[in-house]
């Protein structure tokens, strides 16, 4: 709910690749270090004034297993851990991709065989644990998500040619 007691939708975001079903589920999960926009989107950036860097994303391929970035320094932050490893159909993860106090949310991404590739549907949810922030939170999210899931296109048609 937000401060006005209303429910608030999850973020629902679609995007099509021209890979297959396994390709794309191993890309998201397995490889997302390789398409996510550290620079801008990581640990690193937001806590370390730029004297640390984001090396990669680790995303253990399994249930109770952890995502996390790992850094110049040697360190490792944690964004979230695996809740649903179901490859290549569905994976689920907590999301908190930064140390600012506050909850988790969660990530339940969903892969389907359509003609030319595969679909693959982010649906973002738990905002209503963020009180008074929660439409905020959610909005900015809703905002950002079209942008990285394209670096995500981005990087699965790159590999393809």
């Amino acid at each position: 709910m937000d401060k006005n007691g209303l429910a608030l939708e999850p973020v629902i975001k679609r995007v099509q690749v021209g890979r297959s079903i396994d390709d794309a589920f191993f890309l998201f999960t397995r490889d997302m270090g390789s398409w996510w926009p550290l620079e801008t989107h990581s640990i690193a950036v937001d806590t370390h004034e730029r004297k640390v860097v984001a090396k990669g994303i680790i995303f253990d391929p399994n249930a109770g297993g952890h995502i996390y970035e790992s850094m110049s320094d040697g360190t490792h932050a944690t964004w979230g851990e695996v809740l649903v490893w179901e490859p290549p159909d569905r994976v689920a993860f907590t999301w908190k991709p930064n140390l600012s106090d506050g909850p988790h949310t969660k990530i339940e991404v969903r892969f389907t065989i359509v003609a030319g590739g595969t679909e693959v549907e982010l649906e973002h949810r738990g905002w209503e644990h963020f009180g008074d922030d929660a439409a905020a939170r959610r909005k900015d999210y809703d905002a950002g998500w079209p942008g990285v899931l394209k670096m995500f296109a981005d990087a699965a048609d790159h590999r393809r040619a």
